[in-house]
């Protein structure tokens, strides 16, 4: 890959060798989140990536360059080591969220690429069609620099390209609301909800609504997507029913969209994300399992 020029990393000191890569840092996570769906694993990748570049000996012209094709390649071998189980997963399969406080500034192009409902999208392409897609349509690479990143020829990534690129806008569904409009929603949907205002909900929710819920098989979740508002909304209520020791709710920024933190004893319990078309709620993400919701640190965001 081509790209960013600097001195390769034989002519760099620790100290400049460490300045580079804390630079492409962000990239270097975005890339292996997105492949992954992971935070846990694009946060070991990166560190996996580090050892590589602190123990590169030959000669690199571009550290971005360099930096990127080893977490490319080491997130392609991270999926197809994964392929087993998540075809063995136990119902509706999410990414790990990324949480932050509700103010947090999130770029809305990235916030974009990164929502929930897209990694969901991305989950369904291949391993390469994934890799091609994240580096051409997220991170702008050339084609030309994607093919020596993965060693193919550049007629080849082209053509997984546009397959990769076709396969998303026949899936990916845009929610263009406004965020202020996505956020008076999300507030006005959750009060219809802690109220137990049935009524209200059916108003705030698309026709068509569709929840998905990942449990993992390690607590109560849906086995299937639940469709249709009365469902979805007497299914949210089912969920709120539960006796949650020390419960809480607080609202929070998912994937860059407005979202829900639900708590039990300080701990979080559910990660809820939703998508806003027309005013309405048109899409609903919940994250149960356990699992993906370790490095969620509901104290370190002032929710706890």
């Amino acid at each position: 890959m081509d790209r960013q020029d600097g001195p390769g990393p034989q002519d760099l000191d620790t100290s400049a060798r460490t300045a580079a890569f804390a630079e492409h840092r962000r990239m270097l996570f975005g890339i292996a989140y997105r492949m992954l769906g992971s935070v846990a694993d694009a946060e070991d990748l990166v560190q996996d990536t580090w050892i590589s570049w602190s123990q590169a000996t030959a000669q690199v012209a571009n550290p971005g360059g360099y930096l990127a094709r080893t977490v490319t390649n080491l997130s392609l071998n991270r999926l197809r080591s994964a392929a087993v189980q998540r075809e063995s997963y136990v119902g509706p399969w999410l990414p790990e969220p990324l949480v932050a406080a509700p103010d947090a500034s999130v770029d809305a192009e990235l916030a974009e690429s990164v929502s929930l409902a897209m990694l969901v999208v991305l989950e369904s392409l291949s391993p390469l069609e994934r890799a091609v897609f994240v580096l051409k349509e997220v991170f702008a690479f050339s084609y030309k620099e994607i093919a020596e990143a993965l060693d193919r020829s550049e007629a080849a990534v082209r053509q997984v390209g546009s397959r990769a690129r076709a396969h998303v806008q026949a899936r990916d569904t845009r929610y263009d609301a406004s965020a202020q409009t996505r956020r008076k929603v999300t507030d006005e949907f959750l009060a219809a909800c802690l109220g137990g205002d049935l009524n209200r909900m059916l108003e705030l929710l698309a026709p068509d609504v569709t929840a998905w819920t990942d449990g993992g098989g390690k607590v109560r979740a849906a086995l299937r997507p639940v469709h249709g508002a009365d469902n979805v909304a007497r299914f949210i209520l089912g969920v709120m029913a539960r006796s949650i020791p020390d419960f809480g709710v607080q609202a929070v920024s998912v994937n860059g969209r407005p979202g829900l933190l639900v708590t039990s004893a300080g701990q979080a319990d559910t990660v809820a994300c939703f998508e806003v078309a027309d005013g309405r709620v048109a899409a609903i993400h919940l994250v149960r399992n356990p699992d993906k919701l370790t490095h969620v640190d509901a104290g370190r965001l002032g929710l706890g």
